[in-house]
């Protein structure tokens, strides 16, 4: 199978350039985009899954930080008015100044995902839902479940506001140059606002931190410098559980539990 012409890949950006066309299609075909969409690509790169969305979306938007490739997909795209090309960070850029219901894709930058991923969780009330290429260890940590090893702080805080889908591993010679792991595609759908309350996002997600520092052992002991036992028992979690077998709601309500003590620690 052939492959895409490319420029040679900026290690301090983490490029890795995706080019076998049927990886390329399996994409394009999971997104399904059509003439009212709104899509921003992160990263675009060279422009291998760009080409094929600008011809099936209604508007289009890349965020690529890269000055030379900013400027060829410029220049490449200059016909299309309904493209713009954002030469910016996407780590610092305002997704909600392009409007609402927007579809977000990307193959993200594997060094930086983690981070990414929870900027877009600020600007979750403007975004329909987002398809991304990702390491596959960080996407099985994203779908996890209670109770398997993968399950932690990413599963938990994450789930809290998306529904997480991995819909397929992508090989990793499909890039140039290969990076060193698997890769896999996922679905992220932000849930409908209000459905998940949490008092206070910061504590929540420094729970979660402290519990999973010492995930072999029990709630009891790994929680004994923010929550008693009692707490534990008031809201039906066992204490003798360990940390990947507590549900997200569960850890919710433990936060919102211990938002009403002023007595913890932020």
């Amino acid at each position: 199978m052939s492959r895409i012409g490319h420029p040679r890949a900026k290690k301090r950006f983490g490029q890795h350039f995706l080019t076998d066309p049927g990886v390329i299609d399996a994409i394009v075909r999971a997104i399904a985009p059509t003439g009212d969409d709104v899509i921003v690509e992160i990263g675009p790169g060279p422009g291998a899954i760009t080409a094929p969305i600008i011809k099936r979306c209604g508007r289009f938007h890349a965020i690529e930080l890269d000055r030379g490739l900013a400027a060829s997909l410029r220049e490449r795209f200059a016909a299309d008015a309904h493209v713009t090309i954002h030469e910016a960070d996407a780590l610092t850029f305002d997704f909600s100044a392009l409007g609402s219901a927007l579809r977000v894709i990307g193959n993200l930058p594997y060094n930086i995902s983690t981070p990414i991923l929870f900027h877009l969780l600020e600007h979750r009330a403007v975004i329909t839902d987002m398809h991304f290429m990702l390491q596959k260890e960080v996407v099985d940590r994203m779908a996890a479940k209670p109770g398997s090893k993968a399950y932690g702080r990413l599963s938990i805080m994450l789930g809290c506001f998306l529904d997480v889908e991995a819909l397929f591993d992508v090989d990793r010679f499909a890039f140039e140059p290969p990076p060193d792991v698997t890769s896999a595609v996922v679905r992220l759908t932000p849930r409908p606002e209000g459905q998940v309350q949490i008092s206070d996002p910061g504590l929540l997600s420094k729970i979660v931190a402290a519990a999973f520092s010492k995930r072999r052992k029990t709630l009891r002991n790994a929680l004994k410098q923010v929550a008693t036992e009692e707490d534990l028992e008031y809201l039906q979690i066992d204490p003798q559980l360990r940390p990947e077998n507590v549900s997200v709601a569960d850890w919710v309500a433990l936060a919102n539990h211990l938002a009403m003590d002023t007595d913890i620690p932020r």
